[in-house]
């Protein structure tokens, strides 16, 4: 071929190229591969055109010399630039292999779509070049899944920039390397170009999402001993579908899972006596619709072994081999169990921590007999000095001062190191609630090899709040609430909190500090001001009927110091004015006109004749005895033993003690003792099991001037803490009233619904009682990180309790009242006797109403019990708690509730 005919060869294969590149608007630039994909990758988009080959230059088989180079096509390079680029100059030699080279390296900047060099017969060098256009902007488009401002910091081509294809080809690989992290192996990316003036283009990239790629089917080969559905179990991964599936998060496709699922494949394994096994080969394999994928493992599970001799070997003087079997539980003969010796390991470390060795050499040593399926274990425990704490490193604490962390450990610098007070001490300042989950104390060698630092890194989290919240709760109905806290008030580790709240029938405002290390002293100082606006209540059906108003003025001090470190101790002094009031509308009449229920004269009460009629039959005997002002003076103590590992506990018990007295000058008298214990038990990767107990008992310490009227005032009692399964305050002694119809007979109630057989409401008010007991049994469920992530801890329970020791106060039990129409005649309301009916009212001015019997039920210690299941949230709103709960025992007359639930009403 002569020269002409390679230059227009090589012109034709320009234009064509050209052609490619800015041929039409959003023509297409790359093309995913459709290949097979390798196990366990999706596909990488790879371009489906490539520049162009370096032309062939033909040249004379003689050398020449270079007599001039001068440069074409260029736009914004300096023909200088382009010439230093290929590397050639005047008066140099060259051959074909010369300028075929300096081809090469111009295409090699990437910054020309053709090159053509010309003019070698001659040595009058042309050098005809194609620019790159430039970036003019970057547009993503079907990214719904993944934001564009994930997508843009990693992509390499910038606006401004020169295009390139291999910048574009390794965009496209990026943008689906970031989906695939997602679980979207799927997804294709189709870069496309818009062509500009002055060689300049927009760059689009067209993205096809896809779905999740879910794990369609998991088979496992050559397992023998345990079929495929029990293994599965055992790994972190689970197959899509199924009911819930909606609800996994486990069910995508994750190499890394992967790993982890052959991990706990062999530890099943092992812990079941399979000494060899071992996942021969594991496979993920895309689905041709390439949605889904096809897990596969090839297992080997080998000969089943049993454990041979159990013996130990010390170097330690302190922990001789008798007692290292002790902590030893493994029996010859059993089957082979590898977790139980780890669980051994463990055991013997804790144990030589208490003595002082940090660095404890325990390393179990195993002799296999293939002839005889047995596995011999030796633990060996090698020389190690006693360890000193050398230092106490303290991280990540930025607003809470130093002491505040250091004084809750149990080990100072220069004490021997002890395994039980390091985990004392990391529970403790987990317990503070200032910093987030799982704190650990790490040891590192310290400067010498009998020395060790003991560190702790710290995340603080918000410890201050300041929340205004609204909400609906079954109990409160509307309500809001402003709040302000400082759990780590100054960083110093001090309480401040001060609130206000309001619903439809409570309202109340607070304030309150404490001071946990009263100079610098491991004593609590504390003190609270309050006043509260109740509104007491029975709840029954859809209906709450408010009974008394009581409005609490008071405040009080608290001092508490530890006995031991488990053990504290504290007392208390409070001084509450409280008044009980009734509404006035609804409960009260004229004197002059309601004779006594137990006969003639005006009404009177606990303190005398009343200024204002309670009439008692409309709010009762109990309620009028109730009304007026009281002042408590109260002084008070607890004991308690807490050693729990944190505010959300899974371990350890918690124990208080507590009495009041009430008596040091006031108006009220008695002695209140209440004791209360839970304990805390976690097991299997996530369960939590608590089993709670309280009771109390009130002794009044003077008696009632008045017969039927209880000594201890309905404000003081006890109702029980609320049991789910009954509504608020339904258990316990309460007073139901039964009506008469119009013919003087009793109405039949139906005690299970709290109505007549006519459908009529009963009206029941819970009124107390002096002792109480409560129980509970609850498991909290284990949940995904997912779920766990959005404060979810759902859980079942079985609850137990009773209200009672109140004795029968005074009843009423009357058929009818006769009301006067005009009683400015002087007419009085006339209470009609036992038997008596409507025709024994007189027949002239005067309305005859039905009238009721009061009914006293509920004072009995029998246990009422319950089953259910809840969740605690932590919601945006405040701590919600939801419980479904169904009433299995209870007694006549107590008030049952299947669902309940409160948001918003703490903080």
């Amino acid at each position: 071929m002569t020269p002409d005919k390679a230059n227009i060869s090589r012109r034709a294969g320009a234009i064509l190229l050209v052609g490619t590149i800015i041929g039409g608007w959003s023509a297409p630039l790359l093309a995913q591969d459709t290949s097979q994909p390798q196990p366990a990758q999706a596909p990488a988009a790879t371009p489906q055109a490539t520049p162009p080959a370096p032309t062939t230059l033909t040249a004379p088989e003689a050398a020449g010399t270079i007599r001039s180079i001068a440069v074409r096509g260029s736009q914004r390079l300096e023909p200088a630039t382009i010439i230093s680029y290929a590397n050639l100059q005047p008066g140099q030699t060259y051959t074909a292999e010369t300028l075929d080279q300096a081809l090469k390296d111009l295409y090699a900047t990437e910054l020309f779509a053709d090159v053509v060099i010309t003019g070698a017969e001659t040595g009058n060098i042309v050098i005809t070049v194609q620019e790159n256009p430039v970036i003019n902007r970057i547009v993503l488009e079907g990214n719904k899944r993944l934001k564009s401002d994930k997508i843009t910091p990693e992509i390499q081509l910038k606006p401004r920039e020169i295009f390139t294809r291999s910048k574009a080809r390794a965009d496209v690989d990026r943008i689906i390397e970031l989906y695939k992290r997602q679980g979207r192996f799927a997804a294709r990316v189709i870069p496309k170009i818009v062509e500009q003036d002055q060689n300049r283009v927009d760059l689009i990239f067209e993205i096809y999402e896809g779905p999740v790629s879910k794990i369609r089917k998991i088979n496992i080969i050559g397992n023998q001993t345990f079929d495929d559905g029990r293994l599965r179990k055992e790994m972190y991964t689970r197959q899509a579908g199924g009911v819930l599936g909606f609800l996994k998060s486990n069910d995508t496709y994750d190499p890394d899972r992967l790993a982890a699922d052959q991990q706990k494949l062999r530890a099943f394994y092992l812990t079941e006596g399979y000494a060899d096994f071992r996942v021969a080969s594991a496979l993920a394999e895309l689905t041709p619709d390439r949605r889904d994928f096809i897990i596969t493992y090839v297992v080997e599970e080998g000969p089943r072994y049993k454990f041979g001799p159990v013996t130990a070997d010390s170097a330690l003087r302190d922990l001789p081999k008798e007692k290292i079997m002790q902590q030893v539980h493994i029996q010859q003969g059993e089957w082979f169990n590898a977790k139980a010796v780890e669980d051994t390991v463990t055991a013997l470390n804790e144990t030589a921590g208490n003595l002082g060795y940090a660095f404890a050499d325990i390393n179990p040593s195993y002799k296999r007999n293939p002839e005889t399926h047995t596995m011999d274990v030796t633990f060996r425990v090698g020389e190690t000095p006693r360890v000193y704490v050398e230092r106490i490193d303290v991280n990540g604490n930025t607003i809470t001062h130093d002491k505040v962390v250091r004084r809750e450990f149990r080990v100072n610098e220069g004490d021997a190191f002890n395994a039980i007070k390091i985990r004392r001490s990391q529970d403790r300042i987990q317990s503070l609630g200032y910093y987030q989950d799982n704190i650990e104390v790490k040891q590192t060698e310290g400067s010498a090899p009998d020395r060790v630092v003991l560190g702790v890194d710290l995340e603080e989290k918000a410890t201050g709040q300041l929340q205004f919240s609204a909400g609906y709760s079954s109990i409160e109905r509307f309500l809001v609430s402003l709040a302000v806290s400082q759990n780590n008030f100054r960083g110093m580790g001090q309480s401040l909190d001060a609130g206000v709240s309001w619903s439809r029938y409570s309202k109340s405002i607070s304030a309150g500090f404490t001071e946990p290390y009263l100079f610098d002293k491991q004593i609590l100082l504390g003190g609270q001001i309050f006043r509260r606006d109740y509104n007491a209540f029975n709840f029954l059906g859809g209906e709450r009927n408010t009974t008394y108003r009581q409005l609490s003025t008071g405040g009080g001090f608290r001092l508490g110091f530890p006995l031991t470190e488990f053990m504290t101790w504290g007392t208390r002094y409070s001084l509450t004015w409280d008044k009980v009031t009734l509404s006035k509308a609804l409960y009260f009449t004229d004197p002059d006109l309601v004779p006594d229920p137990d006969g003639s004269g005006p009404l009177t009460g606990s303190n005398g004749p009343l200024p204002l009629a309670c009439d008692p039959l409309k709010a009762g005997r109990y309620l009028c005895d109730e009304l007026g002002s009281r002042l408590t003076s109260s002084v008070g103590h607890s004991l308690a033993f807490d050693n729990t590992d944190g505010i959300h506990p899974t371990r350890g018990q918690r124990f208080v003690f507590s009495q009041d007295f009430a008596g040091l000058g006031g108006d009220v008298k008695y002695l209140r003792t209440r004791a209360d214990g839970t304990k805390y038990h976690s097991f299997g990767g996530g369960w939590i099991l608590s089993a709670h107990l309280e009771g109390g008992h009130i002794l009044p310490l003077k008696k009632s001037n008045e017969p039927g009227v209880d000594p201890i005032r309905l404000t003081d009692r006890f109702f029980g803490n609320d049991m789910r399964g009954f509504d608020i305050r339904g258990i316990g002694p309460r007073i139901i009233r039964v009506p008469y119809d119009d013919t003087g007979n009793l109405s039949e109630v139906n005690f299970d619904k709290m109505e007549t057989t006519n459908g009529t409401r009963l009206v029941s008010d819970a009124i107390g009682g002096h002792s109480y007991y409560m129980g509970r049994i609850e498991l909290e469920v284990p949940t995904s990180s997912s779920i766990r992530s959005l404060g979810l801890r759902p859980s079942a329970f079985v609850d137990v309790g009773s209200v009672w020791g109140l004795k029968t106060p005074s009843l009423i039990d009357i058929p009818g009242t006769c009301n006067p129409v005009d009683i400015t005649g002087g007419a009085t309301q006339i209470v009609l006797a036992p038997g008596q009916t409507a025709a024994n009212c007189p027949t002239s001015n005067y309305t005859f109403i039905p009238g009721f019997k009061e009914i006293f039920l509920g004072s009995s210690p029998k246990p009422r019990l319950s089953i259910g299941f809840g969740v605690n949230w932590t919601s945006p709103f405040g701590p919600l708690r939801i419980d479904i709960a169904k009433a299995l025992l209870k007694q006549k007359g107590d008030d049952t509730k299947l669902f309940s639930f409160n948001v918003g009403t703490q903080f």
